[in-house]
């Protein structure tokens, strides 16, 4: 079905407005601090088809269920560790997922088959109040093209969604920038299946912590994963994307010798004046990075960028959510100078 697809705000009458289409079985794009993401009616396997077919996304990719208060937590998952609520008081509202074993109220379309579910509860204003008037909970993938860079503005949605969905919601720029920490547990032990804002750092203050081997290695073909985005390229501009991991010296020293016709490096901030090619710049700290990651990712492919060389962030703290989503965005191509 074609839409008209209206652009609207975040006052009451509009977010009503929204949340009527979600409760109808419609999909909405809505803002959350992570990135923007499409909507529907988790417990509606119709309207969660509906995010599939807009986003051209493949079925065995689960989606994480957003809630608006953490009491709705047992409603939908079961067997749920003291350790998971303990985290939950810590980091809720916020860009923490949990994978727990999903009750039957969750349909297999939403948890890709699996028996688990990702859950977690937004601290974007304008999301928990779409949950709470739409009297749903919902199931929200990035509101992108499935393989292209996640939409962190209202903008990015329209560019994307246009035509395929009813309603955007305009909240603002995402302030976090990249999608949630995701989590599963182990006895007293937390695995990170998706780095995120929420860092290895932060979690082990509360819990052993491992770190799942697909952050950093391609999953295999037919291999079943626990959370979204981690089987498949993702996040890519239409350019070819290739990390460069060394020294500031050894790395302009590189895209020196690699420049040409459609090639971009992909720079710390603090490299402006020292960078002798066409360059965009995606901050300096890893907060910085995660912020502007997907943004500058799309502005590759508005300058017609053909080859970018992006500069290898620190893989500590939040910086090893940048660095997945860039190995993402690589097809996982590193040069290790």
């Amino acid at each position: 079905m074609d839409f008209s697809t209206k652009l609207l705000g975040t006052s009451e009458e509009e977010l009503r407005y929204a949340a009527g289409l979600l409760a109808r079985g419609e999909i909405v794009g809505m803002p959350t601090e992570t990135v923007y993401g499409l909507a529907a009616d988790a417990e509606n396997p119709r309207a969660v088809e509906k995010i599939f077919a807009a986003k051209g996304r493949p079925q065995d990719n689960p989606l994480i269920v957003h809630i608006a208060d953490i009491e709705r937590l047992d409603e939908y998952a079961h067997s749920i560790p003291a350790i998971a609520y303990r985290l939950a008081e810590k980091f809720w509202p916020g860009p923490l997922t949990m994978v727990l074993p999903k009750k039957e109220i969750i349909p297999d379309v939403t948890s890709a088959g699996l028996n688990t579910v990702g859950i977690r509860m937004p601290c974007h204003e304008a999301a928990r109040s779409l949950i709470r008037l739409s009297g749903k909970v919902l199931a929200a993938p990035s509101a992108n093209i499935s393989g292209s860079p996640s939409p962190t503005e209202a903008a990015h949605v329209m560019a994307d969604m246009q035509g395929h969905i009813p309603a955007v919601v305009d909240g603002g720029s995402c302030p976090v920038g990249v999608e949630s920490t995701v989590i599963s547990f182990e006895g007293d032990a937390v695995r990170i299946l998706r780095p995120g804002f929420v860092s290895a750092e932060e979690l082990s203050e509360w819990a052993e912590v491992i770190c799942d081997r697909h952050i950093t290695e391609a999953a295999a073909d037919g291999e079943k994963v626990l959370s979204p985005g981690m089987k498949y390229k993702h996040y890519s501009p239409k350019a070819n994307v290739t990390i460069v991991d060394g020294s500031e010296e050894q790395y302009l020293e590189f895209v020196s010798r690699h420049g040409g016709n459609g090639v971009c490096a992909m720079i710390f901030g603090s490299e402006a004046d020292k960078c002798m090619i066409p360059y965009i710049a995606y901050g300096d700290t890893s907060e910085e990075q995660a912020a502007n990651l997907f943004a500058v990712l799309r502005k590759l492919d508005g300058i017609g960028a053909e080859q970018v060389y992006a500069r290898m962030p620190s893989p500590q703290g939040v910086g090893l959510a940048v660095y997945n989503r860039l190995l993402r965005a690589a097809g996982f191509e590193v040069v290790r100078l």
